[in-house]
C-alpha cells in the first residue's frame, strides 16, 4: 500500500501506532470534551497483517498478582460488555465475555503459595477468583488428568474471551468519525529541539515533516526501535508467541477454561469443538521484526503431548491452522511502561505489554488520554508503570505472566 502524506503540517498529538492502543489513545482523545487538538494516527501497515493486534488470542483475565492489573481488567471488562455507552454510540453492538476462565494449574507447593498469595491480593481488588484442590478440579471438569497437580485457581466472572476486533474496529471508527486523522506511512526520524528536551517534530518514510506538541509511542514490539529515535533506551523486544487452532475428534462435554499447565503451555475452548493452544521456545529469544516463521517442531515434540497428557482426549485431534505473533516484551517485568519520559517530556510510552496489551487497552488508552490533556490522570492512577522505573532498574513483580 502506498505511504499517505498528512493533510496538515503540525498535529497537537502525533500517536506512533495504529494498533490498539493508539487506536484506543485516539479514540479517548477524540470522545474529550476538554480535549480540542488536531491528532494524527502514523500506521506503517494499515492491513495489521503481522500486528500484534491482529494476532491476539483475543483474552481477558482478572488473575494478576497486582491490585493496579487486576483493575485495570476491570474496567476493560466494563469497557467491553458496556461499549455502546462508553463510545456513546447506539450502532455499536453488543458485545459479551465469554466467561470460561483462566485455570492456573499449580504442581509444587511453591507454585500452590503462588496461586494463594495471587489469590488474596485478587480478592482484594474485587476479583471472584477460587481456589481449588485436585478433587474439585477433577469433579468439575472431569476430562484433566491431575495426578501430579495440587491446586488450581480459576476465576469465571469476566474472564475468558472477548471480540477484540469489534472494539479496535469501532474505536477507529469512532475517533475517525470525530475528526483523528489516520495515515499508511512510517515515522523514520524524530528531531528534538535545541535544548534535547522535546520532540519537535516527526519525518515520514514519504518525506514530509510534521510539527508535534506530544507524540505517542505505540509501535508494540518495534517499541525500543521507536525510542531510539530520541535517543531513548527502551528494553521492549518482539518475542515469538505461536498459536494453534484444532478440532478434536471427541469434544469435551463443557467449556474448556484457557487453561495454563504448569509446562507454561495453555489451551482454551474456542466453539464447536475447536480449541486454542498457544506456547513459546524454551530459550525464548528476541527476533526480527519480520521473523513469523512457526517452528513446527515446538508441536510435534511439546505443546501436543503437553495438551494430550493434561487432557486425554486431546490425544485425537486435527490442527485447522497456525501462526506466529509477536509479543512486545518488557525485558524489566513483563509489565507496561507508560507515561511521558523524564527528560523529553513530550515523547510518552505506551509499550512492553508483554502479551496482555488488548485486555489492558481501554485502561491504557484513556489514561494516555488524560495525561495529554491534562498532564495527569484523572482516573486510574498509571505513575507506577512510569519511565523512571525503567531508569531506576526497579520491576514491578507480576507473577502471572503467561
Amino acid at each position: 500500500m502506498s505511504a499517505q502524506s498528512p493533510k496538515n503540517s503540525s498535529y497537537d498529538i502525533v500517536i506512533i501506532g495504529g494498533g490498539i492502543m493508539g487506536a484506543s489513545t485516539a479514540c479517548f482523545l477524540s470522545q474529550n470534551k476538554d480535549f480540542n487538538g488536531k491528532v494524527l494516527v502514523v500506521e506503517r501497515d494499515p492491513t495489521y497483517e503481522f500486528a500484534s493486534t491482529s494476532h491476539t488470542n483475543s483474552c481477558m483475565r482478572q488473575q494478576f498478582s497486582t491490585a493496579l492489573n487486576v483493575r485495570i481488567s476491570q474496567f476493560a471488562a466494563d469497557y467491553v460488555k458496556n461499549l455502546g455507552r462508553h463510545l456513546c454510540d447506539s450502532r455499536v453492538p453488543q458485545l459479551a465475555i465469554q466467561n470460561f476462565g483462566y485455570m492456573y494449574l499449580a504442581d509444587t507447593e511453591a507454585r500452590a503459595d503462588v496461586l494463594r498469595a495471587n489469590h488474596k491480593i485478587q480478592h482484594s481488588a474485587g476479583a471472584a477468583t477460587q481456589l481449588m484442590t485436585a478433587d474439585e478440579i477433577a469433579a468439575a471438569y472431569p476430562f484433566y488428568a491431575l495426578d501430579d497437580i495440587l491446586l488450581g485457581s480459576i476465576n469465571t466472572v469476566d474472564e475468558g474471551f472477548f471480540d477484540g476486533q469489534a472494539v479496535f474496529d469501532w474505536q477507529r471508527r469512532i475517533s475517525r468519525e470525530a475528526g483523528v486523522e489516520y495515515i499508511s506511512n512510517e515515522v523514520v526520524t524524530l528531531t528534538k529541539n535545541a535544548a534535547g528536551n522535546r520532540i519537535e517534530s516527526v519525518t515520514l518514510a514519504s518525506g514530509e515533516t510534521v510539527a508535534c506538541g506530544q507524540i505517542v509511542n505505540a509501535t508494540g514490539p518495534r517499541a525500543a526501535r521507536t525510542a531510539a529515535m530520541a535517543g531513548i533506551a527502551l528494553p521492549v523486544e518482539p518475542r515469538k508467541r505461536f498459536t494453534w487452532v484444532f478440532a478434536a475428534a471427541t469434544p469435551l462435554d463443557r467449556p474448556l477454561p484457557l487453561t495454563i499447565d504448569p509446562s507454561g503451555v495453555h489451551v482454551r475452548e474456542v466453539s464447536g469443538g475447536t480449541y486454542m493452544a498457544g506456547a513459546h521456545t524454551e530459550e525464548d529469544p528476541a527476533v526480527a521484526y519480520d521473523d513469523f516463521t512457526m517452528d513446527h517442531s515446538l508441536w510435534e515434540d511439546h505443546v501436543w503431548p503437553t495438551i494430550a497428557t493434561r487432557i486425554p482426549q486431546f490425544e485425537a485431534i486435527k490442527v485447522i491452522t497456525e501462526w506466529a505473533g509477536h509479543y512486545a516484551y518488557n525485558t524489566l517485568d513483563q509489565n507496561a511502561v507508560t507515561g511521558p519520559h523524564p527528560e523529553v517530556g513530550n515523547f510518552l510510552f505506551l509499550n512492553g505489554f508483554s502479551g496482555h496489551g488488548l485486555q489492558q487497552s481501554p485502561a491504557m488508552g484513556r489514561g494516555t488520554a488524560e495525561w495529554l490533556t491534562y498532564g495527569a490522570y484523572r482516573s486510574l492512577d498509571l505513575s507506577a508503570f512510569h519511565y523512571e522505573r525503567i531508569l531506576a532498574n526497579e520491576p514491578i513483580l507480576e507473577r502471572a505472566v503467561i
